[in-house]
């Protein structure tokens, strides 16, 4: 069902942001054409809060170390805020090469285990049906190894007692 999530940063410099959060945060992407990225995240989480206000979302990052945090974007002349202790975790907000503020802090909440990954399904070929997928032609060169039709399995003991199968 759900697969993933996509966040979205509003920037007046995209480019100046890309290259940031290339360069400094050294967060994985791919270019999906023209240069324009999309990166990676470490697990997430979602939260939902009460507002008198729909159509509101926020992005935060997090980090293990706030303070640690704020000394490596100030290596880099990234400016960051006075850290405010939440109760929930340490907050702080650096400011974007464009322009933006972007919050991270370090949670002192329980971190929730991440959502499992969904099964892959596989998707019949195009114009076919499964019967004809199954029947698709062999690559050259690819050898598959038959197995005798007679062939039955033997289970033996291991030396920790357990039943081991093997072919003979």
């Amino acid at each position: 069902m759900i697969i993933g999530a996509h966040a979205i940063i509003y920037s007046k410099d995209a480019d100046a942001d890309r290259a940031f959060l290339r360069d400094v945060l050294q967060l994985g992407s791919v270019d999906v054409g023209q240069g324009w990225l999309i990166f990676g995240l470490p697990p997430s989480e979602v939260a939902v809060h009460p507002s008198g206000n729909n159509d509101l979302q926020e992005l935060y990052l997090m980090c293990d170390d706030v303070e640690a945090f704020i000394r490596e974007m100030l290596a880099h002349d990234i400016p960051c805020s006075a850290v405010e202790d939440q109760g929930w975790g340490l907050l702080t907000s650096l400011t974007l090469p464009g322009g933006g503020k972007l919050g991270v802090y370090q949670p002192r909440h329980e971190r929730p285990a991440p959502a499992p990954a969904p099964l892959a399904k596989k998707k019949p070929l195009r114009g076919s049906s499964k019967k004809a997928a199954k029947k698709a032609p062999k690559k050259p060169g690819k050898k598959t190894a038959k197995r005798s039709s007679t062939a039955k399995k033997k289970t033996t003991r291991t030396a920790a007692g357990g039943r081991k199968a093997r072919a003979r």
